[in-house]
């Protein structure tokens, strides 16, 4: 028995397709596959729904428990499986694409029709504006009839379920021909499960389970793992880590601990966006809010462009899942903290390059005016002064001597200005 519970997304297809072929190769009799879903992402059931079509032993679906469903992507692995059974007080149904959680547009109405135009070719009435979602109901629409109609199932019930998001109960739906039966628990399950014959590859197979024993299968390590890393919040969570880590580390080099682990942590959440429906646009975005927050940490230009990667950040982190299932979205407070993150990285940065800009000049040639140094050898205005343990030619203005004090306040190529280090204080 394997378990789909939530969404359906990369790890539980991960999960069902390795668990199916893992039974197969163990020659395990039966699959059961208990399920309690509101639908997921349209790749991963696509997925399953090849490896239940394909497995080469009995696969089936058990709705459960009582007050669970079968919506959306759960209608349709229910009705590819060879057997399809309820729990009392379930459902199963509404199986209608969205595209990005906006309601479907309804099928147009078509003109009224012209007499005098009778048998003439009449304009179909799709618009661009619905002809996108058009396209992703009427494929649904024939994949899950081609299913229904392979399992000998109500192929008009299944298309309804999809045009027009029909549900049914469990009774309701035996009695229209839409599963096959409806079982208390495991136990009535294979009690009403014995005996049956289904249709497994190209020939018939009945079913023993009078003496048959479930033995439930969870997922491994790999799928927990998986299942994770492919939570677009968790996902981005690292994306961002892997960001800032390799800036931190471009910034400070030789740093080691940002680097590496930004490194891991952004190779990691690319493997999820390849296995998630992403929106390219909101990789461009982020990408282009990176760029902009490298930019003022490297060429600052007082929060301008980090205030701009941070809105481009947290718009592309908006529109990045292009998927309907609210639990393949990212939400709110992640990010929220996406955004306050970015904001407080550049007021960082903006706050160094204010601070770096009032410091006092600590090297190279600027870093010589002010400096002090003792006189070593004077003769009317020009001698040699030795400033930083350097030997340099000097001259200056006023009455100078051998071993007195004296500050540097101007460089001419390799001759130095000075005036007694006094000077300042006296005229003061």
């Amino acid at each position: 028995m394997l378990s789909i519970e939530g969404a359906i997304g990369p790890a539980t297809a991960d999960y069902v397709a390795g668990g199916i072929a893992s039974a197969a190769e163990a020659g395990v009799p039966m699959v059961v596959i208990r399920m309690d879903t509101p639908g997921g992402l349209d790749t991963s059931m696509r997925e399953i729904i090849r490896a239940i079509v394909n497995a080469p032993i009995p696969i089936v679906t058990y709705v459960s428990p009582s007050g669970g469903r079968a919506a959306s992507a759960g209608a349709f692995i229910l009705t590819a499986s060879h057997v399809a059974a309820m729990a009392p007080g379930t459902n199963v149904g509404a199986a209608t694409p969205v595209q990005l959680g906006a309601p479907a547009a309804p099928d147009p109405q078509p003109p009224a029709e012209d007499p005098n135009q009778a048998g003439a070719d009449k304009p179909t009435g799709t618009t661009a504006g619905n002809a996108s979602e058009a396209k992703a109901r009427n494929d649904a629409i024939a994949y899950i009839r081609s299913l229904a109609e392979m399992r000998g199932r109500n192929a008009d019930w299944a298309e309804a379920a999809v045009r027009d998001a029909a549900s049914l109960s469990a009774q309701a739906a035996l009695a229209q021909n839409v599963i096959d039966i409806v079982a208390r628990d495991n136990q009535d399950l294979l009690v009403q499960l014995n005996g049956r014959s289904v249709k497994v590859g190209g020939g018939d197979v009945r079913l023993d389970t009078g003496n048959m024993v479930l033995s439930e299968v969870g997922p491994n390590w790999r799928t927990r793992l998986l299942s994770v890393v492919t939570n677009p919040n968790i996902a981005l969570i690292l994306m961002m880590i892997g960001a800032y880590g390799l800036l931190f580390e471009f910034m400070n080099p030789g740093a080691l601990y940002p680097g590496t682990i930004g490194a891991i942590c952004l190779l990691v959440g690319l493997y999820a966006l390849s296995v998630l429906p992403v929106n390219y646009a909101g990789i461009a975005l982020i990408l282009l809010g990176m760029a902009l927050m490298a930019a003022e940490a490297f060429a600052p230009s007082f929060g301008i462009l980090g205030i701009g990667g941070g809105i481009a950040l947290a718009l592309g982190a908006a529109i990045l899942f292009d998927t309907d299932v609210a639990e393949f979205r990212i939400a709110l407070p992640v990010l929220g903290a996406v955004a306050v993150a970015s904001l407080g990285a550049t007021l960082l940065t903006t706050r160094l390059a204010l601070k770096s800009r009032h410091a006092k000049v600590v090297s190279g040639r600027e870093e010589m005016i002010g400096a002090s140094g003792r006189i070593v050898d004077w003769d009317g205005s020009s001698g040699h002064v030795h400033v930083h343990g350097e030997r340099w030619r000097a001259c200056g203005a006023g009455e100078l001597h051998t071993g007195q004090l004296v500050r540097v306040v101007a460089i001419d190529g390799l001759t130095l200005s000075l005036e007694p280090a006094d000077y300042r204080h006296n005229r003061s």
